[in-house]
Formats: C-alpha cells, structure tokens, sequence
C-alpha cells in the first residue's frame, strides 16, 4: 500500500459554532487513519500480508501511528520518518455533516527515493493512493510486478498511469476529473468508465453521487445502488471499500464478486465513526 498516514482525530458535536462560539464535544475518537494507512488496515483484517509506504515525522505522534500500523499486522519497514516533520493530522467534524480539516504538510507525501523498490516488485497487488505525487505514483506502478490499483485521479501523467493500472476506482469528482467528462447518471459513468478503460485498465469503479457506484470491464458492467445504511461518518468509506475490491480481485475473485464485496465493506465502515474499518471475518 503506496499512501498516506496521519493521525485521524473524530469529534462529535451537535452544532458547528460560529465565529467567537464555542460548544461542547459529545464524542471525540482518536486513530491511526489517512487514506494508505486505512486501506492497510483493511488488507490486513482481511487476512492479506500489507506492507505501507508512507511518510511520517519524527515527532511522537509518527511513533505511536507506526506502533499502531505495526499492532494491526502491518509491515512497516517502508514507513519514512522524514526529520523535522510534523506528522499529518485530518480532524473531522461531525454535526449536521461533516466537515474535515487537515494539516498535510508537502514533507509527508512520498519522494521518489523513499519507495522501496524491492518491496513493489514482490507484491502481488500495489495499491496505489493518488493524493501522492504522480512522479512518485508512475515509479512505483512501473516497479509493479503484480496487479496495480489507482485510487482517485493524478495531478499529472493521467495516461501514464492508466497504461500501468489494472484497476482504477475514483469518486464522483475524481472520476469526472479522470476521465474529462460531466457524469449525472450512471448511463454517464459508465460511458466515462469505458474511455478510461480504453486506456489501459482491466476494471474501472466510479462513484456516482445519489446513484451508487459503477463497474465496468472489458465484458461486461454492473451498477450497484446505494443500499440502506445509516450514514454515521463518510471517513473511510472509500478506503474499505478499496481494500476488499483488491483483496478479492488478488486472490481470484471475478469482477462482479469483488464489486459486491468492496460495496458491502464501504457500507459497513460509514456505519460507525472514523475511517478505520472492521472487515475482519469477510
């Protein structure tokens, strides 16, 4: 898992205050998180050997995260402790919505020289989180001797990346981004998903806002509708479900399998508070 890592603080409040207001938190949670750490977790409740590569400071926090990452059967030899860094901090603000606030500094996204090359080579499945420099994401997709995941849409080097990927999932906005085009229904998402298929990807899965999430590969697609769980908090719903789509498609699942298994542990994780998810058992 190619990514990042940040301490991820929840808190639950009943109204947001306003300028010079103040109001009490009902519930305050605090975790290992950011997107290439919570996709790690989920690998690795799914039985799945993970290693992370990701970037954090030098300070306590980056400590305890590696600690964290280790106790939850995470291989975190790759982890870089970049000197005078603070580690990443995303704070999400649950009320009527949320709201999240994050201090990323650019000393905690990967460099070139930071990527263990051995390592990429000997996966059998590099997922790879594209909040990361594309320069640093098209290295370590083109070290991949194995199945290559794209998780949302580079700032760069789009088509590069799509002729390395086997897999690309984007959110709605991602995936409009990605392929260039406005989708308003699932019609449009999957026209949008069969030209970004056209570039290299075995299987293409983009989110669509208020329709569920689409699915296309070389011979067929499928669309699954948002199904009945209460939201609680939208933190990680993505990173599950990207974590059970590649486990399933690396250990021999069909696209139709992988693409019920990924919705389903998305739902299950936006069910409780925080990104870290529960997919042990799946």
């Amino acid at each position: 898992m190619v990514g990042q890592l940040a301490r991820d603080l929840v808190l639950v409040v009943d109204e947001v205050p306003g300028p010079g207001g103040t109001t009490p938190v009902r519930e305050r949670r605090e975790m290992l998180g950011g997107k290439g750490a919570n996709i790690a977790v989920g690998l690795a409740q799914l039985g799945a050997p993970v290693a992370l590569v990701g970037v954090v400071g030098d300070d306590d926090v980056g400590s305890r995260l590696v600690a964290r990452a280790a106790a939850d059967g995470i291989a975190t030899r790759a982890v870089v402790r970049r000197a005078d860094t603070e580690t990443g901090l995303i704070t999400s603000v649950v009320a009527d919505g949320w709201r999240y606030l994050e201090h990323l500094p650019d000393a905690v996204r990967l460099r070139e020289d930071d990527l263990p090359i051995d390592v990429i080579e000997r996966a059998s499945a590099v997922v790879l989180q594209l909040q990361q420099p594309p320069e640093v994401a098209l290295k370590a997709a083109r070290a991949a001797r194995g199945l290559v995941v794209l998780d949302g849409s580079p700032e760069r080097l789009r088509d590069e990346l799509l002729a390395c990927a086997g897999v690309v999932r984007a959110d709605h906005q991602e995936a409009e981004l990605l392929s260039g085009r406005s989708i308003k229904s699932a019609d449009d998402a999957v026209e949008a998903a069969r030209e970004v298929l056209a570039k290299g990807p075995d299987l293409v899965a983009f989110a669509v806002d208020d329709v569920g999430n689409v699915f296309v590969w070389e011979s067929g697609q499928l669309v699954l509708p948002l199904g009945d769980v209460e939201v609680v908090d939208t933190t990680g719903g993505g990173d599950a479900f990207v974590a059970a789509l590649t486990f399933t498609l690396a250990s021999g699942g069909s696209p139709e399998e992988a693409a019920r298994r990924a919705v389903e542990a998305s739902g299950d994780t936006v069910s409780h508070l925080g990104g870290r998810p529960t997919l042990t058992g799946r």
